[in-house]
């Protein structure tokens, strides 16, 4: 059940949602005929329509000026919760509170007629959010100016691009000053610019005391904007409470489920031409772990991370170098560290053991990498085992406020002291990661 108050009443949640849950039902193909029907209804054969349920017990609450951000792989439920909200889909169980207007932007060009002006359709748009035509004719100046589509916003929006629809409708919906915005992905459609000019405007709306929903992929935005965040999984909620902390789950989640369908990977061929060498030393495991030595697939900047090179020898092999190389996905070389010039010497190995490389601090940025791993003879400078860029990981921004380039330095900001007024802020320090 929905229960809508258009007038926000003070005191209470601007959203509520109390156990609830929505079953869809899976349509099966047509009977062939008639007759098929009829016999089977006869016969009492009924068979049941398979039914699935999109969200299951979904528990909790917004306030003003909350800032929540929804994550999940597709399919985990997020649509659904918002088109309940929104009112276009009803709840099968459980209740939805909605106490105040709503603004949303979850489909391109929900609203619009494709025969109106960008600029009619703004008036339109301003109908549904129940705003009158005085009210809009003052917003649409700013309006006009934000969706900056030039002589197209007195186009028919049947010409417009899907951009173009992101544009006009991302500008209606920040400019009618709800009392809560829903902000789907499609915000992503838009180009760099605009969605840096959307972000702005979401600060700006936050800063006055907006509340806000939004859903999205971009873990960084949701750590970076919100207050809290939600993790959706099979249309459960999974983890609630601070952003980097749900990120963070979602992410370890991810891993798992990697590692699960990943199994045991078998050693790349050697015809496949990725990995090469005589074969007198064999690496035949890698493992990259966490700090504590669990494998992983996804690490966070800043936590500790392990390689751990399994090798197998028949024979003595004296003073053998082990290695290892990252490069981003763009195939740019980050580092290449080994045994000998990290000063520890190797004397001679047989048999089976293990190598590793320890990092305290990962100070990798957001972003996908390779690695390759060798071994070669120091004596001869003979390969005995190359991996090249087999092995793959990937690091989320963790507690990193940096985005550009693919490392971290871990510098500080900070400012000498002044006289005068100034010299009060003076030592503030900014940490760069």
């Amino acid at each position: 059940m929905i229960r809508r108050n258009e007038v926000r009443v003070a005191g209470q949640p601007l959203i509520e949602l109390r156990q609830v849950s929505k079953r869809f039902r899976t349509h099966r193909e047509a009977r062939r005929s008639f007759q098929e029907s009829f016999i089977r209804l006869f016969q009492g054969q009924h068979e049941r329509e398979p039914e699935f349920w999109s969200l299951q017990d979904v528990s909790f609450c917004i306030d003003q000026g909350d800032c929540v951000g929804i994550i999940g792989p597709n399919g985990s439920g997020k649509s659904t919760l918002l088109k309940l909200i929104t009112g276009i889909l009803e709840p099968t169980c459980g209740d939805v509170l909605i106490n105040g207007r709503i603004a949303s932007l979850l489909e391109l060009g929900a609203g619009f007629h494709p025969e109106l002006t960008g600029r009619e359709n703004i008036f339109l748009n301003g109908s549904v959010y129940g705003l009158t035509r005085r009210q809009m004719q003052q917003r649409e100046p700013a309006i006009v100016e934000f969706a900056d589509l030039g002589d197209f916003i007195d186009a028919p929006i049947k010409h417009y691009s899907s951009g173009m629809y992101v544009r006009l409708g991302f500008a209606v919906a920040i400019h009618v000053v709800p009392d809560l915005l829903l902000v789907d992905e499609v915000l992503a459609v838009g180009d760099a610019v605009f969605q840096h000019k959307c972000l702005d405007s979401i600060q700006k709306f936050r800063n006055h005391g907006g509340t806000m929903l939004l859903v999205s992929h971009d873990l960084d935005t949701i750590q970076s904007i919100c207050d809290r965040a939600i993790w959706l999984e099979h249309g459960q909620i999974k983890a609630l409470g601070r952003p980097t902390d749900v990120a963070m789950a979602y992410l370890s989640g991810v891993a798992e489920q990697e590692e699960d369908k990943a199994g045991t990977q078998p050693l790349p061929d050697l015809a496949e031409g990725r990995r090469w060498g005589s074969g007198k030393m064999q690496i035949t495991r890698v493992e990259l772990c966490d700090g504590a030595g669990v494998p992983r697939k996804v690490f966070a900047n800043g936590e500790g991370f392990q390689a751990r090179l399994h090798y197998r020898t028949r024979d003595l092999v004296k003073a053998p170098v082990f290695g290892l190389a990252i490069y981003s996905q763009t195939g740019v070389h980050i580092c290449g560290p080994n045994t000998e010039y990290g000063g520890f010497h190797i004397p001679a190995v047989e048999g089976e053991g293990v190598v590793i490389y320890r990092v305290p601090e990962l100070n990798l940025l957001e972003g996908a990498f390779l690695v390759s791993v060798a071994v070669v003879d120091a004596g001869t400078s003979e390969t005995l085992d190359y991996h090249d860029r087999v092995y793959s990981f990937r690091v989320s921004a963790g507690r990193s406020r940096e985005r550009y380039g693919v490392i971290t330095l871990g510098g500080e900001w900070f400012m000498e002291p002044a006289s005068g007024a100034l010299g009060a802020a003076a030592g503030a320090v900014a940490k760069g990661a």
